[in-house]
């Protein structure tokens, strides 16, 4: 994939530029993204991607981001970009999510290839979601892609799309795949009274991506160009597990990963499940407020008659896994974004709760 990343390298040479990538594309359009006016009605008209929509080829600064442990949305790829305006930075910060400049943007993709066992092969991009740092704040927009996969276009009503794949294992799998609509974003992405992004943590961001130019550590990468000011060496920085990787992370890492992308962006102090008690984020440590012999705070069918959001070393007995399981809007959690059960996340779960000492609760 072509890439172009231009930013001038001191004030002593104010007209020079540097091209990140093995061959520049000199003939796209700059990105048009002004904060100050209201959000195009067209995704193209940003100018993200230039030739081919589909293929979502990054603009000049325009860059692909993963994560090491991502949140699960009905089986669905993402492909993550962020644009940051030129000479923009944002300061290194362990304690929450990356504090982007005012301009900046997230842009997610959300696809399904034709076959999991092929995702470079044929697949079809559903929506695109925007997260856009305005002066007064951030704000999330949706952007619904038509089935030609030309455009997307602005959508805040939310939307459902019937999709089909072959799955892992070679079975067909179909889902009514669930568009949110704007207060269903702002659901997610509330945190202390305002919106803000989940996934772009320092602690996230810690690994390596197949860049154009070569694979490099993501954090190195994002200072290297100046994205990231204040950062030390990776090794120097936290890293949260990939939940996926039982070969280089303990089952306890993997499933607090888990547990911190899936849920905890909602269920922390500051979050819009506060109230609840039950804190997953990545950073609590308190055994009862992660759900240890915790009683839930409203009683009712989503608890399953299960008295304790985790019973140690009865997952048959924990809430947490009986929501999991569920696929009842009542009941389920997470409650946006998914239709369908996580067969690996309630497995990973079930193991994890069962690994916990087996005692009575009080």
């Amino acid at each position: 994939m072509k890439r172009l990343f231009r930013y001038a390298l001191t004030a002593i040479f104010p007209v020079v530029f540097i091209c990140y990538t093995i061959s520049c594309n000199t003939q796209s359009k700059p990105v048009s993204l002004d904060v100050a006016k209201a959000p195009y009605e067209k995704l193209s008209d940003y100018h993200f991607f230039s030739g081919d929509l589909k293929l979502l080829q990054p603009n000049a600064l325009v860059l692909p981001y993963d994560l090491n442990s991502s949140l699960f949305t009905d089986y669905a790829f993402k492909a993550r970009f962020v644009y940051m305006p030129e000479g923009k930075s944002a300061p290194y910060d362990t304690a929450e999510v990356l504090k982007l400049p005012v301009g900046a943007c997230l842009i997610k993709n959300f696809y399904y290839p034709a076959d999991f066992s092929k995702p470079e092969g044929e697949r079809r991009i559903i929506e695109t979601r925007l997260l856009v740092n305005r002066e007064a704040g951030w704000e999330a927009l949706d952007y619904v892609w038509n089935d030609e996969q030309t455009e997307a276009v602005l959508d805040n009503a939310g939307d459902i799309k019937k999709v089909s794949w072959i799955h892992y294992d070679g079975s067909k799998r179909e889902v009514d795949y669930v568009i949110p609509n704007k207060n269903q974003c702002k659901g997610c992405h509330w945190f202390n009274g305002a919106i803000r992004p989940i996934g772009p943590k320092v602690r996230n961001l810690n690994k390596d991506y197949a860049y154009a130019d070569g694979k490099e550590n993501q954090l190195a990468h994002w200072a290297r160009l100046g994205l990231l000011k204040g950062a030390p060496g990776p090794a120097d920085c936290p890293k949260t597990a990939n939940w996926q990787d039982s070969v280089n992370y303990d089952l306890n890492s993997r499933a607090r990963a888990y547990l911190d992308i899936n849920c905890g962006h909602c269920h922390n102090e500051k979050g819009p499940a506060y109230t609840s008690g039950l804190w997953t984020n990545w950073d609590n440590y308190d055994q009862e407020h992660l759900g240890v012999c915790k009683s839930p705070v409203a009683a009712g069918k989503a608890t399953g008659n299960r008295l304790y959001d985790i019973t140690p070393g009865k997952p048959e007995e924990s809430i947490m896994v009986y929501r999991m399981e569920s696929t009842d809007p009542g009941i389920r959690m997470p409650e946006v974004g998914r239709n369908l059960v996580h067969t690996e996340g309630v497995e990973l779960i079930s193991r994890w709760i069962k690994s916990k000492e087996t005692k009575p609760c009080k």
